[in-house]
């Protein structure tokens, strides 16, 4: 269960990568524009600000985050972006920190060029650091002492996303701009790392559990990624957070 209070924690950490990504779209009086994983609808609401005359979609597979979502306004509905077809008009397509929970997304990214009219757009960021300690840590656990209670959890692997040109070699005949960045993040709190990676990484993992085995498993997670992610003199704490991205217009 996705919990939209938890994931706007850190909105403004969050919504950076996505502001880089949708300056990088030159389409100008786009007809339709689709958010595939739209969350609590925040960022919706700037594409519809930034395309006015667009008719905008929004979809997301979590019924809580679509219900935030509504809340703002946004007319967003349940859908599964694996199935997800474009309307004959749709003219922007951006998929923000989404595909890195679909396998096999490289041949969905490449059948939408396919569908999608000549000239529209693929706006697409993932999160690259699932080699980081912040996930590395994670899985040793749940290799580890966890393996039998959490089972089939949908953990993340460290090859869940491609690089800048992995995600260029897909789009053959279009034009693309593909780049990674690197954000120092900072976070403050006791264990602020783990109140990140709570809100998106560590989802699957809560859901497999019991409130007390959920507690459990944060209290053995903890102390690791202190360790590896130390808090400063000041309170602050350094996190390192990798980024991919890919622009395509199609041709």
């Amino acid at each position: 269960m996705w919990d939209p209070d938890k994931y706007l924690t850190f909105a403004d950490h969050r919504a950076r990568p996505f502001y880089e990504l949708i300056a990088r779209i030159q389409a100008e009086t786009p007809r339709r524009l689709v958010d595939l994983g739209c969350g609590p609808g925040n960022l919706t609401a700037v594409l519809a600000d930034r395309w006015p005359s667009a008719t905008v979609e929004a979809l997301d597979s979590s019924p809580e985050m679509v219900d935030a979502a509504r809340a703002r306004g946004i007319d967003a509905h349940v859908g599964d972006v694996v199935t997800w077809k474009p309307q004959p008009d749709t003219d922007i397509v951006v998929t923000n920190a989404v595909l890195q929970w679909v396998p096999g997304h490289p041949d969905i990214l490449r059948r939408w060029t396919k569908e999608l009219p000549s000239g529209a757009w693929i706006a697409m960021q993932v999160p690259g650091n699932f080699d980081g300690p912040s996930h590395t840590l994670v899985r040793e656990l749940v290799a580890g002492k966890w393996r039998s209670r959490i089972g089939e959890a949908d953990i993340r692997p460290s090859d869940a996303v491609l690089t800048p040109t992995g995600y260029a070699d897909l789009f053959d005949g279009c034009e693309v701009d593909t780049w990674e960045s690197t954000y120092t993040q900072v976070l403050t709190g006791d264990d602020p790392v783990l109140e990140w990676i709570s809100g998106t990484a560590l989802r699957p993992i809560k859901a497999a559990l019991s409130a007390d085995e959920w507690a459990q498993f944060r209290a053995d997670l903890a102390p690791a990624l202190r360790e590896a992610y130390p808090r400063r003199a000041d309170g602050r704490t350094w996190f390192p957070f990798r980024r991919v991205f890919a622009v395509v217009q199609v041709s």
